[in-house]
């Protein structure tokens, strides 16, 4: 019985399956990790696509019969980023009448000389909106001649688990991308 027992433990048939039954989870999870931000890196260019290709839409002003302009804007970009759920899409357009005032503030007196607005200080209403914004950009599409960004997201879900969440808090990455275009005259 001890001569049994001591070639039992000499003996490695078998332990080919072993190992492949400790690392094969591993590296089965890290090819379908790679896998996935390959498709992420692949859908962030296409969605980047599909904005240029939906700005330079908007920018002509055209809109089919029966659609408005925010509909056709974004038919063109469902059209294009097949990979993503239109759904989940958002898209958010600034007017601004020329490119300097991309992304400034609406201009405001510091009174207190914090470098910050503060509730109270006079500011201009570069709007109209009635309140300052950090962002003096006018919602919508513009007409002829104004510039328009456009900036749409998606909220890209991480199907294995352990990356969403240890690179992001909610397991969740948004890809962003935008498009700046001058209207033409319409």
């Amino acid at each position: 019985m001890r001569r049994k027992f001591l070639r039992f433990g000499r003996s490695d048939s078998g332990s080919v399956i072993i190992e492949f039954a400790v690392i094969s989870p591993v590296f089965f999870y890290l090819i379908f990790a790679i896998f996935e931000v390959f498709t992420l890196m692949l859908s962030e260019g296409v969605l980047e696509s599909a904005v240029r290709q939906a700005a330079r839409s908007g920018l002509t002003g055209y809109t089919p019969v029966g659609m408005t302009r925010d509909e056709y804007i974004l038919s063109e970009i469902e059209a294009e980023a097949i990979l993503l759920n239109a759904d989940n899409i958002s898209i958010e357009t600034l007017v601004y009448s020329n490119f300097g005032d991309i992304g400034q503030s609406e201009p405001y007196t510091d009174t207190n000389g914090d470098g910050y607005y503060d509730i109270g200080e006079p500011y201009t209403d570069s709007n109209g909106n009635g309140q300052w914004d950090e962002d003096m950009g006018l919602a919508g599409k513009g007409n002829g001649g104004d510039i328009v960004v456009y900036r749409v997201s998606y909220p890209w879900t991480f199907m294995t688990p352990f990356m969403g969440e240890f690179f992001f808090e909610d397991g969740t990455y948004t890809i962003t991308t935008s498009a700046v275009v001058r209207n033409e005259p319409f």
